[in-house]
């Protein structure tokens, strides 16, 4: 007896069949991969080019300031050093904001030394126990920031030329973090009444051997994290790249590279057209957001705990509409009128 061939392909029928089986969110990954391996087929030259300014970043600005920090930031967790370092600051920021000893440790560097320092440690204090679930779940909302440096150089100094707005611009980027922190750990202290951390500490580090090996262990932490950041920085230089190349309207193509990748957003801005006060707002927006290229980073800062990475997706939202409502405000009184939007041709 003579068998019939099946007249489907078997890679065309897996396909087919994973298209009426998945899930519509299994669907858009894979149609946004396919898309993306098309651009990079199609484009080279600018795939390429913009992998290369996305690494160019992360070399020159990312690397620099933040590997020292994330070192120092290991050694001092690691060794139970930190807890020196707590007497001198934690009095400090309690009077700003109801925090643990560790907890102070993790709103300082979140917010002097930027994004994602504070989801990192925020993370590794929380998987050592010495802040509590309750506590982490705040801090790492509030305490992902862009640095300071970055704001006021790049952004408004550099793109925006605007740096005479500095103060009031880290005031709008900042105190709605600090505000909503400050209620959401106050009414967790009156609830529970004890707003210190676990105790349950590692003792500190005796020996050269052991520092040396504490040391060992942070710088080689220190560069699988920014290592990890460079990768998300690239990748998502290229798809920002990849939205410039879709065939929808300027004023489009200008506010999804910005919630995508908040450095080539800003960095279209001065292009745009736009008027200067409507730069301005968005720019603020984007840097609240975070960009889903931090998102994605921040993902992986906290892979190995409990924390929710949606419930920081809402709180980021949430967070950006508050400051662009602030910059909006600022806007009206620093410039002349919000024009209407016109975008360059």
């Amino acid at each position: 007896p003579t068998t019939t061939a099946c007249t489907t392909p078997p890679t065309a029928h897996r396909i087919l069949l994973f298209f009426i089986h998945s899930s519509m969110k299994k669907k858009l990954i894979f149609l946004c991969l396919l898309l993306f391996i098309a651009y990079i087929l199609t484009a080279p030259k600018d795939a390429v080019n913009a992998a290369s300014v996305g690494l160019v970043l992360w070399y020159t600005r990312v690397l620099p300031t933040l590997l020292p920090f994330v070192i120092l930031s290991n050694i001092l967790m690691d060794s139970n050093y930190l807890q020196y370092l707590n007497k001198i600051t934690a009095p400090l920021v309690s009077r700003l904001i109801p925090v643990s000893d560790n907890g102070a440790f993790v709103l300082l560097s979140g917010f002097l030394f930027g994004f994602p320092i504070g989801s990192k440690n925020c993370a590794a204090l929380l998987a050592s126990g010495k802040i509590t679930r309750r506590e982490a779940d705040v801090l790492f909302i509030i305490t992902n920031n862009i640095s300071p440096v970055f704001v006021t150089s790049f952004i408004l100094y550099t793109q925006l030329k605007l740096s005479h707005l500095s103060a009031v611009t880290l005031l709008i980027l900042y105190f709605p973090a600090l505000l909503l922190g400050s209620i959401l750990l106050s009414t967790d202290a009156r609830r529970t009444k004890d707003r210190t951390a676990f105790h349950a500490q590692k003792q500190p580090a005796s020996g050269s051997q052991m520092n040396f090996k504490i040391i060992d262990t942070g710088i080689m932490d220190g560069f699988e994290t920014l290592t990890r950041l460079g990768g998300y920085i690239m990748l998502f230089s290229m798809i920002a790249s990849l939205l410039q190349k879709l065939p929808v309207p300027r004023v489009v193509t200008l506010i999804l590279t910005g919630m995508v990748e908040i450095t080539n957003g800003i960095a279209m801005l001065p292009d745009s057209g736009l008027p200067q006060s409507v730069q301005y707002v968005l720019a603020v927006v984007y840097t609240a957001f975070g960009g889903l290229s931090g998102i994605a980073q921040t993902s992986s800062m906290i892979r190995d705990t409990p924390l929710s990475i949606k419930r920081y997706c809402i709180a980021k939202l949430l967070l950006a509409a508050c400051c662009g409502l602030l910059a909006c405000l600022v806007s009206l009184v620093c410039f002349a009128s919000l024009r209407p939007l016109r975008i360059a041709a």
